[in-house]
């Protein structure tokens, strides 16, 4: 595998034994190229400018309270890469707020290697990587924030509404799918696909791609499809 064609990550963390643990992990994988790494917050977008990774590997203690603002900035810097958030503690509302600053997965740093391998990669292909709990504390806060009761009352619909070329589509953009990558994929138009789109947002309450693949994620209707 060459290196243009492998995941290019950037390892974030103020703990050298874990970030070498973490380096040496990735490197003994055939599709990943560690491009960079830091121990201090500082660095971090401006590693990110230079190496362009696919994959950012934030440490959450790192930054401490400077979380919310270094996802702020990262996101008004509209770096292409995705960032993955890793943890010891549980902190579900702040993680809420990094999910709508552009965070794509929260990991713990408990988790088994081959989990944290596997999330890496399902992020890169477009999936939000969370887990149950956080990813309903996530749509919470959405619903909250709108402040809208006739949106949280749909948000308490079940799937089953949806008919199954609707629930097939949702699950579909939870694993990363574009529209184009739906309509060659299911053999429909871009614009049936749109068409869809708008139908299930109208049923599950959701606004956005980001917001529906957490709904599918909070049902296990990815797991299901």
């Amino acid at each position: 595998m060459n290196a243009e064609s492998k995941i290019a990550v950037l390892i974030a963390d103020d703990q050298a034994l874990f970030r070498n643990g973490v380096r040496t992990l990735l490197e003994s994988e055939p599709d990943f190229s560690v491009v960079g790494e830091t121990g201090a917050k500082e660095d971090v977008l401006d590693l990110v400018g230079k190496t362009e990774p696919d994959i950012v590997l934030l440490d959450w203690a790192m930054a401490g309270s400077e979380n919310l603002k270094l996802l702020h900035e990262f996101k008004a810097a509209g770096r292409r890469g995705r960032v993955i958030i890793l943890t010891t503690v549980e902190d579900r509302t702040a993680y809420a707020q990094a999910v709508r600053l552009g965070t794509s997965g929260i990991v713990s740093k408990k988790t088994p290697t081959d989990l944290l391998l596997k999330s890496i990669r399902r992020v890169h292909a477009g999936e939000v990587w969370l887990d149950r709990m956080t990813t309903a504390e996530v749509m919470r806060a959405f619903i909250c924030a709108r402040e809208n009761p006739a949106k949280r009352d749909q948000h308490e619909r079940k799937p089953g509404e949806l008919s199954r070329r609707e629930r097939e589509i949702a699950g579909l953009i939870a694993q990363g799918f574009r529209n184009k990558e739906l309509a060659d994929k299911l053999f429909i138009s871009e614009q049936t696909v749109k068409n869809h789109l708008h139908n299930i947002f109208d049923k599950l309450g959701v606004s956005d791609r980001l917001e529906l693949a957490l709904y599918v994620i909070h049902h296990g209707m990815h797991e299901a499809a």
